[in-house]
């Protein structure tokens, strides 16, 4: 108790942030790398072939709403997206599920309508958004962008061959590559959680509130506020609704839906794996579309 006692209030406040980030968030990242296990085990580039529509504007459809019965939190949709490419999933696929997933699921969607006085707007609001930027993505990587998104120099997973082995020696393998997809996905997430709990607590909050004046400042400002906080798509709505009255609809509306899409930690986490080129795309695309989209809905109602 000593030497915590002798730290500075700030540091002992950056910890406990730190700390209640990476609490709520490897969860997930674990729930995320058991799917990724269970997808290296259990599924096969043919089977994901078969699964997927054959038509390119089908193969959108599917990563768009696929996330509604295969949810995932961002802080565990990474190494998911990563193995989906191993096999060879089509970035106009995997990058809608990217951004869908971790929102149009029914837990995200029940926890927004809670926040929010169980009241359905803004989680309908809240998915049309997600379902928008990844229709806008998909398309942009369907039909204007075909290069590949993943690093070619990144470490490459093993291939291996788990269909001769036993149901309870595809558990083992499933736990096996799970955990080497944890703590690879958990180095980045740590460093991630360390940068946000810094943000929350050197960056005094007048500065950020002082710039709100025109409806654009102030979506752009929670836009970047959702970034830094780094939150978890199950808990930033209570965060938001607690906004709504500072901030108003369109505002607190881009706060929620580009969250689960882009923040610190997810962006540490695709440096694993994904193209500088392909985060610097992803993360201006989708920023310019949560703009209009939060812009036009507060302008319309």
């Amino acid at each position: 108790m000593t030497v915590f006692s002798q730290l500075p209030a700030s540091v002992l406040q950056a910890g406990a942030i730190f700390l209640s980030i990476m609490i709520e968030a490897l969860p997930f990242v674990l729930i995320g790398s058991i799917i990724s296990g269970m997808i290296e085990v259990y599924v096969t580039p043919e089977r994901v072939y078969r699964s997927l529509p054959k038509h390119k504007w089908g193969r959108i459809f599917f990563g768009t709403f696929i996330g509604f019965i295969f949810p995932s939190c961002e802080c565990g949709i990474v190494p998911i997206i990563t193995r989906f490419l191993d096999k060879k999933v089509p970035s106009y696929t995997a990058v809608p599920f990217l951004v869908t997933a971790p929102v149009i699921n029914p837990i995200v969607l029940f926890a927004t309508f809670s926040a929010f006085g169980n009241s359905p707007r803004m989680a309908v609001l809240r998915a049309l958004g997600s379902i928008f930027v990844a229709m806008i993505l998909g398309i942009f990587y369907g039909f204007l962008d075909t290069q590949s998104i993943q690093k070619l120099d990144r470490k490459q997973p093993h291939q291996h061959d788990f269909s001769h082995l036993s149901f309870w020696q595809k558990i083992f393998q499933i736990f096996v590559q799970a955990i080497d997809e944890f703590f690879d996905t958990g180095r980045y997430l740590v460093f991630g959680c360390l940068f946000a709990s810094m943000v929350q607590v050197y960056v005094p909050t007048r500065i950020l509130t002082s710039i709100v004046a025109t409806p654009l400042l102030a979506i752009l400002l929670l836009m970047f506020l959702a970034f830094l906080l780094s939150l978890c798509s199950e808990a930033d709505a209570f965060i938001g609704s607690s906004l709504l009255s500072s901030f108003g609809l369109a505002p607190v509306l881009a706060f929620l839906v580009i969250g689960p899409m882009l923040d610190i930690k997810n962006i540490l986490m695709m440096k694993s794996s994904l193209t500088n080129r392909f985060i610097w795309q992803f993360m201006g695309l989708t920023t310019g579309t949560v703009l209009i989209y939060a812009y036009l809905v507060g302008v319309l109602l």
